[in-house]
């Protein structure tokens, strides 16, 4: 006899993408709000090329360009901006100074470890704030310490497949930037946004 999770729990679940769900987008396509990228411009600086390798619909990118700098877009699925049909995790020849990205969730560490050998200066990545906890994580974080946590003070929308406008705010799961600094001495900063 099995026992059932109860239906909170289930929920739970869901949201956190734990369980596949019919209504979650198949490959964890979820646009970043401008304002998003825009945050974090305003407490981190970047010099040189800038990678975005989950470039999606070009949400992220096109802030960064808007903002004067240099990027590469690519993505493994063509959304119609950037490079489509390049798997990040498997390329091995495109470097930068720098990489920032809202990364696949199921992929984040893998994304995380593979930018940080692919770059010489920062990687920035937008990830659920809940992406601090687990043993695995912990690992990753004290072989690569972060310079940095920023935290949104207010939900970010993320919708599925969908870019959502500057202004609105909302959403169910709060999100933070992780950033790495390959100069970077000491503990990380924690700050909000």
């Amino acid at each position: 006899m099995s026992a059932r999770l109860p239906a909170d729990a289930v929920s739970a679940a869901y949201v956190r993408g734990i369980i596949p769900s019919k209504d979650r987008e198949k490959d964890d396509f979820y646009p970043t709000p401008p304002i998003g990228t825009r945050a974090l411009l305003g407490v981190e600086s970047f010099t040189g090329t800038i990678w975005e390798p989950a470039c999606g619909d070009g949400a992220i990118s096109k802030v960064l360009v808007e903002s004067g700098h240099h990027v590469i877009s690519t993505d493994l699925i063509d959304r119609g901006y950037g490079r489509g049909g390049v798997d990040f995790l498997l390329d091995f020849q495109t470097r930068a100074d720098n990489v920032i990205t809202n990364p696949p969730f199921k992929h984040a560490e893998a994304f995380a470890r593979h930018a940080l050998a692919r770059t010489t200066g920062k990687v920035a990545m937008l990830c659920r704030l809940a992406w601090l906890e687990g043993k695995a994580r912990k690992a990753m974080f004290e072989a690569t310490p972060l310079s940095a946590v920023w935290v949104f003070s207010k939900r970010l929308p993320m919708q599925r497949g969908r870019l959502v406008e500057d202004g609105e705010f909302g959403g169910m799961i709060a999100f933070a930037w992780f950033v790495w600094d390959h100069s970077h001495q000491g503990p990380p900063a924690l700050g909000w946004l």
